[in-house]
């Protein structure tokens, strides 16, 4: 592997990793997969600068070598896996905040940084960054664009698109390039090629830096969870108070089997699981934040209106608090939250559809129908909503899987590629927060028809010699 060699050359010998135990750590991520798929790159640079992976790349464009770049890897479906071996380039030296502009509201980070680390820096500004996945912590800018991941906050901020002004990365030929409008908010000037990034998963390019909006941090915020008969009650409820003008900061619609997956602190604490109706179907909890005076009456409205809608306040402000520390504070016992906890036996795995407004109860029904069918072992379904100021679902589908046994990794498998699929059928879409990975790509067609030949040809443009993560959302083409 002479390529090896010179990339020692351009980036030194101590940012260039070749021991197999060093490697064996990135041939994985929290996707449900057996120790035998396991499959570390065949090298791991740490490039510490925009210049160190343009000089890899280049390389890596000279001999043809498969090029995937990664962050924390807590994807669950296999984003940032060298499937064909190559170069994993490692972003997460690269986390240097660059610039914080507070007059402009805007922060220029390396693509390294964690989301959290982004927050910690604009904190003394009053500003943050909204865009909050769970994962925040080990979550880098680079890979939250790359695969467009959730955030507790969509319904009001919407996703990582909503905050990204402009975006720099090192094209599959080793090119420089600047995509985006800097600081400005928005531009009808050229075409947007700052949005083909997010959920591109690296088949475009690397990115390298990003520029980010922020928003001021709110004053104060109110939780509630209320508990409904019917998951279409809980979006007719949403309608409501978005129709009546209320600003809603966070919603999430979870069905009843998945609260226990978001309660765990509770549970370890209490030595039961929360009591919740039995006529409860679904659970909305949701979010009221702003100004003190105007975010508490926008709460009690919603609490006022409720009834009409045949739900009820969840009174024990524990079961809230113990979700919302899950969700979003992630405030927990070290090695006993959820996480870490849950996954001593069986692995989380989830499917990622979106579907209508009108049909989440229908799908929901269906994903348990899927699940059982494939004797899985049933987390819950929790709908997060992305779309900002109106209802828009990003759904979490999720099963437990032990990745031990080959045969339930195959039926988790065929679990995903199936609501995948239903979900098209449904006028939706087969991925909302893990992107398309190896998992779809036999079947994107499915969804986009012949606009997969316009997506291949850009992928082409940006990726002459198909160098850039290959096998992620279409299959590789050989020769």
């Amino acid at each position: 592997m002479n390529y090896i060699s010179e990339l020692r050359a351009a980036l030194g010998d101590a940012n260039v990793l070749t021991d197999p135990a060093e490697l064996y750590v990135y041939g994985a991520d929290w996707s449900p997969m057996t120790s035998s798929e396991i499959r570390p790159p065949d090298v791991v640079v740490q490039p510490k600068t925009t210049r160190g992976v343009q000089r890899t790349v280049k390389i890596a464009h000279a001999h043809e070598i498969p090029v995937v770049a990664g962050g924390g890897l807590t994807g669950m479906l296999g984003g940032a896996l060298a499937l064909f071996g190559g170069i994993f380039i490692d972003t997460t030296a690269m986390n240097s905040i660059i610039e914080v502009d507070p007059k402009n509201q805007t922060v220029r980070v390396q693509a390294g940084a964690t989301l959290q680390e982004v927050n910690d820096a604009v904190n003394p500004y009053g500003l943050w960054l909204p865009h909050q996945p769970e994962s925040k912590w080990v979550s880098t800018v680079g890979a939250a664009i790359a695969c467009d991941n959730d955030s507790t906050f969509g319904v009001r901020y919407g996703k990582i698109l909503n905050c990204l002004l402009s975006a720099e990365i090192v094209t599959g030929t080793g090119e420089v390039l600047e995509l985006g409008h800097r600081k400005a908010h928005f531009t009808s000037s050229g075409y947007k090629l700052k949005d083909l990034l997010a959920g591109s998963e690296g088949t475009l390019g690397v990115v390298t830096e990003a520029t980010l909006k922020l928003e001021p941090i709110p004053e104060t915020r109110f939780v509630e969870m209320l508990v409904f008969r019917r998951m279409g009650s809980a979006v007719d409820y949403l309608s409501r108070l978005l129709k009546a003008g209320v600003c809603i900061e966070a919603a999430h619609i979870n069905c009843k089997r998945r609260l226990k997956f978001y309660t765990h602190a509770y549970t370890a604490k209490h030595g039961r699981e929360p009591e919740i109706p039995t006529w409860a179907e679904a659970l909305l909890a949701v979010a009221f934040a702003g100004d003190k005076k105007i975010s508490s009456m926008q709460r009690d409205y919603a609490i006022d209106i409720a009834s009409e809608f045949e739900a009820e306040v969840v009174k024990e402000r524990e079961i809230v608090e113990s979700w919302w520390a899950s969700k979003y504070t992630l405030d927990f016992e070290p090695f006993k939250q959820k996480w870490p906890d849950s996954q001593k036996t069986k692995k989380f795995g989830a499917a990622d559809p979106g579907v209508p407004v009108g049909r989440l109860e229908e799908f929901y029904h269906k994903f348990i129908e899927v699940a059982e069918k494939h004797n899985l072992d049933i987390i819950g379904m929790n709908a997060y909503l992305e779309h900002p100021n109106s209802i828009g679902f990003s759904l979490s589908c999720a099963v437990f899987v032990d990745y031990r046994n080959a045969d339930e990794v195959r039926r988790f498998r065929m679990f995903h590629d199936e609501l995948s699929k239903l979900a098209v059928e449904f006028d939706g879409t087969m991925s909302t927060f893990m992107s398309d990975t190896h998992q779809k790509a036999p079947y994107l067609e499915l969804e986009h028809g012949n606009s997969l030949k316009y997506m291949k040809e850009i992928k082409r443009l940006f990726d002459p010699k198909g160098i850039m993560n290959p096998g992620k959302k279409f299959v590789r083409e050989e020769g």
